[in-house]
Order: C-alpha cells, then structure tokens, then sequence
C-alpha cells in the first residue's frame, strides 16, 4: 500500500493512471503508519482454519466514532466487516461496519453504489459482475490510510473516495463522460441478511432521508440470533440536484429474510425484476432501493454527504449538520486524519522498524474502533428498552466484545482512554436498568443481548476498572449488576457446569472478580463468598489424567479423548488452552499441577509445540483469546526470560503489514491491544489485580501520556536501552532511578508517572 499512498491518480480518458509523486516526503508522523488494509480479509490462500483471519474493515472511521463508511465486496457468508481482500469484486460502499467479527456479522447499512449504463437492481454474484450492480477493481488503485479510503471501481470507471466524521460520512465520485451516470442507494443492504422495512422520502432537490429496520427476522448478527434489533436513519444529501430520479420496490418471496434465503433464486430475481417508481417522492417497502440519473463530463466529481442516527430521521440530519455542513471533501479528510493525530498522542513509539511501527500504530487505530458512539450529537440515544433516552455526562456506546476485549482491550484502554471506559460502563449499567434484565450483557451489539460466547466479562471490566480509580457512575448499581451477573450465570449448586469446562472456569475467575468488588467496598462476607466460589475450578481437576476435564451432573467424568483434542467441553478451544485460564489464583493452579516445576515444564512445553507461524493449532493459539494471558504465565513460573522471548516472536510472526497481518479475528479490538500492551513491555495476567506482567519491549522507547482527569502522573515511559531484534532479553530494571527486582508492575505506580528503565542483552539473565 506505501506505492500507492505515494501517488496520485489522473484520469485519461477511462483510465486511471498512478504517477509517483516527486515531491519531497516530510517526515513520517504517528498517523501517516496506520494502514487500515490490515487485518482486512475474512478467508483466503492462507486461511487453516474454520475462523479465518483478521475481518478488519478498510474504510474510514474516526475513534470510535458512530459511522465506520466503508467498501463492501460480498453480503453473504461469514464476511463479518462486508469486505474481503480476496474478494475480486466489489457492491458499494455503507455507512456502517463491525470490525473483526465472526458469527456473520451485521450492520453494513446505507449501501451507496456508482454505476455507469443501464439500471440494475440487485447486488449479483462476486463471481459474476455482470449479473449485479457490482463491479470489479484490483489492489492496485486502492488507498487506505486513516480516515480516508479510495479505489476505482473499474467497471464503470468510476474513482470513489471515502471519508468520515463522528456521526456522518462523506463520498466524492469522480465520473467518465457519460449520458446515463448514476448513484444507487441499496436499503435492503445488510452484513448477515437484510433490513426488513424501508422507507425514502425525497425532501427536496439535494436530499432524501429515511430509515431501515434490522429486526432478527432479517438475520445479521448470528444469521438472527444475536437478536441485533436496530433501526437505521438517514439524512442524505446530493451535490448534483435530483433531476431524474426514482425508487424500486421489490417484491420479496414470504419464505424469509435471513441469509440463507436472499441466495435463493426466487429472492435473487424478485430483486432483479423490481419494478421502477420513476420520480416517486415517497415510499415505504420491504425491499426498497433509491436512485438518481445525471450526466456527467469526463472527471466531473459528484459528491453524496449523510448523517446517520439510531435515533430518529431528525437526528441524522442533526448530526450531518454538526460534523459535515459543508462540500469540501478534502477538509473532512483532514479532520479525520486530525482526530486520529490527536488519539494516537497517548502512546508514542520510537525505535523499531518501519516495519514494525506501522503494526503498532494500526493495532492502536484498531483498537479505538469500539465500543462505538450509539448516541447523537444532542446526547439521545435508543435504550435497551427501546425508548429514547437523553445523556449529557457521558457518551453511550455499544458492541461490546466482552469474552474478547476484557483481556487485553479494555486493560489498556484503562491506562490511554479511562474516559472511554467510564463511558462504556455508564452504558452497560444502564442497558442493565432498561432492558429490566438486572444483569450484564456479555457480548452487547446495539443493546442486543446476544448471549454469544461465555462468562461474565462486563464483570471483569467494571471490576477493573474500579480497582484503578474510574468510579464516574453509580457504584452502587454497579455492585448490585455484577452480583446479579455472576449469580445469574454461575457455577452453583454443583461448583461446575455439567460438560463444560470453558464455562466453569470463566464464572471461577468471575466470581473472584465479584469478591475483590465486595472487598473494595468492604463487604467482607459477600467478598468471602465469592473468593470461595473463585475455587470452582478446582473440581474440574482429574487427578486420573493430571488436566482439568468434564463433569458430568452426577459428578462423573465425561470420556478423555486427551489435552490437545478440542470440544471436550471446551469453546473455540481445547482442555490444554482452556486449562491455563485460572489468571486470578496462579499458585493454586501449580499446586494442581504437583508443585512449581510441573507447572514450569508444562507451560515450557506449550509453547515449543507451537508453530512457527502462530496460525491456528492445539498448542499456543495466538488466533484465539483464551490463552492470550498464558505468555506472561511464564514470568509466574520463575523463567521471565522466555515471556521475553516467546513476546516478542509472537510480535514478529503473529502480524504483519497487509492484509494477512492479523493471524486470527480481530474480535473488536482484542488482537491488536495485545500487540499494542505486549509490544510496550506490558500486559496484564488478572485483569482487577492491578498487575502488569513485564516483557520486553518491541520499541526502544514508549512514552504514555495519562489523562490528567483520571491519573496525577503526566506522562509514564518505558525506555529500553540497547535493544534490538536480537537483545531481546532484560538484563536489569530501574523504576524511577530504584533498581526492580520483580517482573510485574502495579497500574498505581503506572499512573503515577515516571520512568521505567530496562537494560537488554542477547542472552536470558537467568
């Protein structure tokens, strides 16, 4: 993508041509090394497993902003973010992305397409462009930075470039001559299925505006069982007046909504063959599209502009007046790259490679993607009842990847964005109160309690987040929400769940997250309760077969079929992967395992089974959330110098620089704050003990600027003296002047400020 970026396109007559600029480059700054193309394929030549790689988006955004606008190469499948880079086709481009999700994904509203010729009102198959309103294009006319995406879409020689604001996006088009140009707006679109009800009003010359409801019956996330339940609106304006104009209404087939259906032929040609309003100012419908005919000269620029609102119509056109009043593309631009100048501030690295600095800067830009704005620029937003609500002290946000993100993510957000933290958990306490379930969603998407995955991981965020002083909400709702959490989906009567085992020791660490908040607020018989229950775990332990096993409800053992097969009461992983995940009680789980040797030799062996390329397998599976604490296990088992070492392979074998740079899902932030943490020397085994492991440090140099509201310290830095991709091993640590003689350091000492000094060598100092 670095050619690309450094070129620009001029159009002879249908071609668009690259030519190098020769003008001096500045230097590089923090932002100009985010490549959004990152992580931005589902499946491909290299894909091994069923989960596929990152899903990434590579569109514009800005930080966690509500408008993500960005291509779309396929709807169907489990094409989670709508694009893939092996895809060699492309539908359009929407206002709205999920970023590294499985399960088939959702949103992808709002599908705006430039064509050229004739009319056609369905998508088509990616194979087959001519059959759709698709088109080709190749890598090589793409540009992705942030804030900002281009490409040309070859089969009508149109250049489309994209960017966005915080609740509204921008496109600029730039059409051949021609008599019959066009943009089409798709209604219908979503990631995972369909919107099931439209509607389009014509408010004047250069605007439309209108909704989309994405109930489950139209699938989304989980094909319909995430239970996303949303309604989009748009307040969308044209810089080309609406002259001739019109509106298809397809006919659908009763037989459904979802996925499975909209390949149907049936469904394929009742979209097909929509007949054609020519002129229509209004209309409502299942299946309905928008479209707009001008001509145009060769290079002539058309511009399209929406706010987008979950709110209300009024909301949408609310927000585009707020953010983007105005035609100048090139100054939205700026300001997106300005938004992403001013968050990535937080966290400057130096030292490293090239290489190496556009991972981190693209981890970092990932991991400000979510938790999303949900509410308008007025402060409304849609609650978990369904009602409109009104906030003024905090932002409310959604899609909340807690199974994922409370590992790695929201750790380190803690440390960059506690304001962004507050903020969610504001929002999950009060999807707790309106939904009047009384307990926390584990995987939120548009306050849908999808229920997908496991655990109690809101518990682990706002226990954490406690422990480190970000108290901005009700403390004591947030108490009673947590018990309710753990209460609800626990391990009692029987100290397990009958056939699980991933389940069981996710509530153990829960619970003990629940009894470090009770002793916090010095409530010390709940806080014994819960550190008792924490236990659990223990009664998966098979003294037969030396691991952690199934049980069945009368107490049995469910059939071994060994450490390494997965299934076995495991989810996405194996009992050996699920086994290590006892973060909150380290020297319990050794004396399982007969004593600290046995849990050194096991770990040890973990990792030197482990391939090379970190893809998807039995042993270390870096593509996969629950062993990404278990590197830093090994600083617990008396050998820091192999956390050290197996870090920074991982760093180096584990991402990359184009589209294949994210060996698994991006799982909404996940991925990459591991890389970001791991790569500053730092990451957490437990996440509310307050504790950082210590690794070495991809960079020489990583200075953190803390947030003055939340910290007393101004900036923290790492300095790691001597490094280099072969003195990878600590010798000795200073903190603050005073030699460190521990592998660990507190998030208080952190936020305090000051200096953490680390000497490296190329051989371990034992």
């Amino acid at each position: 993508m670095v050619a690309v970026r450094m070129s620009k396109f001029i159009s002879v007559g249908f071609l668009w041509v690259m030519v190098l600029s020769c003008s001096p480059k500045p230097d590089k700054e923090a932002v100009d090394y985010i490549d959004p193309i990152i992580g931005a394929i589902t499946y491909g030549k290299k894909t091994k497993d069923a989960h596929g790689f990152g899903k990434t988006f590579p569109g514009a955004a800005t930080p966690f902003g509500l408008v993500q606008l960005s291509p779309d190469t396929y709807t169907g499948g489990d094409n989670g973010s709508g694009y893939s880079y092996e895809h060699p086709t492309m539908e359009g481009f929407s206002f709205t992305h999920m970023s590294g999700v499985g399960w088939f994904g959702d949103l992808g509203n709002f599908l705006v397409t430039p064509t050229v010729g004739e009319l056609i009102t369905n998508r088509g198959n990616p194979a087959e462009p001519e059959g759709g309103y698709r088109s080709r294009y190749t890598h090589d006319t793409e540009v992705t930075e942030a804030g900002y995406y281009a490409v040309t879409m070859d089969d009508y020689k149109v250049r489309a470039e994209l960017t966005a604001a915080p609740r509204a996006g921008i496109i600029r088009f730039t059409y051949p001559e021609s008599d019959s140009s066009r943009i089409q707006i798709d209604l219908s679109r979503r990631v995972g299925g369909t919107s099931t009800e439209q509607y389009v009003k014509v408010e004047n010359e250069n605007t439309i505006s209108g909704w989309m409801k994405c109930p489950p019956e139209g699938g989304g996330w989980g094909a319909g069982a995430g239970k996303a339940d949303y309604v989009v609106y748009f307040w969308c304006q044209f810089s080309k007046p609406l002259e001739d104009y019109g509106i298809w209404s397809a006919d659908i087939p009763d037989e459904g909504r979802k996925m499975r259906h909209i390949r149907k032929e049936a469904y394929q040609n009742a979209v097909k063959n929509a007949p054609r309003f020519e002129n229509a100012k209004e209309m409502q419908g299942k299946h309905l599209g928008f479209y707009s005919n001008f001509k145009t000269t060769e290079g002539e620029q058309v511009l399209v502009r929406s706010g987008i609102s979950f709110v209300s119509v009024e909301g949408a056109k609310e927000n585009l007046e707020h953010d983007i009043n105005h035609w100048n593309f090139d100054k939205v631009r700026q300001q997106a790259r300005n938004l992403w100048s001013d968050a990535l501030k937080n966290v400057k690295v130096s030292g490293g490679s090239e290489d190496e600095k556009t991972i981190f800067y693209t981890a970092l830009y990932h991991t400000m993607i979510d938790p999303r704005t949900f509410s308008d620029v007025n402060g409304k937003y849609i609650g978990a009842d369904k009602q409109v609500h009104q906030t003024n002290d905090f932002t409310y946000r959604t899609i909340f990847s807690g199974w994922d993100v409370f590992r790695s993510q929201f750790p380190l957000q803690t440390v960059i964005n506690p304001s962004m933290v507050n903020d969610e958990i504001n929002s999950l306490l009060q999807m707790a109160e309106l939904s009047g379930r009384a307990y926390l969603p584990r995987w939120e998407m548009l306050n849908s309690y999808s229920g997908c995955m496991l655990g109690n991981p809101a518990v682990s965020v706002i226990v954490d987040a406690y422990e480190k002083g970000i108290r901005n909400y009700d403390i004591d709702k947030a108490f009673e929400y947590c018990k309710n959490s753990v209460d609800t989906f626990t391990n009692e009567p029987l100290g397990f769940i009958p056939k699980k085992v991933s389940m069981t020791m996710e509530y153990a660490y829960s619970d003990w997250c629940m009894g470090k908040f009770a002793e916090s607020l010095n409530k010390p018989e709940i806080a014994e309760e819960y550190y008792n229950r924490s236990e659990d775990y223990k009664n998966l332990w098979s003294d037969e077969v030396k691991w952690f096993r199934a049980r069945t409800a009368d107490g049995g053992w469910t059939e071994w079929k060994g450490k390494t097969t997965h299934g076995q009461g495991c989810i996405e992983s194996n009992p050996y992967q699920q086994g290590w995940f006892v973060p909150h009680d380290i020297e319990g789980l050794k004396t399982l395992m007969g004593g600290e040797a046995a849990y050194r030799d096991s770990l040890i062996s973990f990792f030197e089974k482990t391939p090379g390329d970190f893809l998807w397998n039995n042993y270390y599976n870096h593509p996969n959330e629950p062993v990404h604490h278990v590197p830093f296990m090994l600083n617990t088992a008396g050998v820091p110098y192999l956390t050290q070492k197996w870090t920074r392979r991982i760093c180096s074998a584990a991402y990359g620089t184009d589209a294949y740079g994210l060996c698994g899902n991006e799982d909404v932030g996940q991925m990459s704050a591991w890389y970001v943490l791991a790569a500053m020397g730092i990451h957490p085994i437990c996440p509310g003990d307050n504790i950082y492991q210590i690794t070495s440090p991809v960079f020489n140099k990583i200075e953190v600027q803390l947030d003055e509201k939340y910290y007393s310290g101004e900036t923290f830095t790492i300095e790691a003296k001597n490094n280099s991709p072969e003195n990878i091993y600590i010798q000795s640590m200073k903190l603050n002047g005073e030699l460190l003689n521990r592998f660990w350091i507190t998030h208080e000492e952190i936020v305090s400020g000051g200096v953490l000094e680390m000497e490296m060598g190329p051989e371990p100092k034992m």
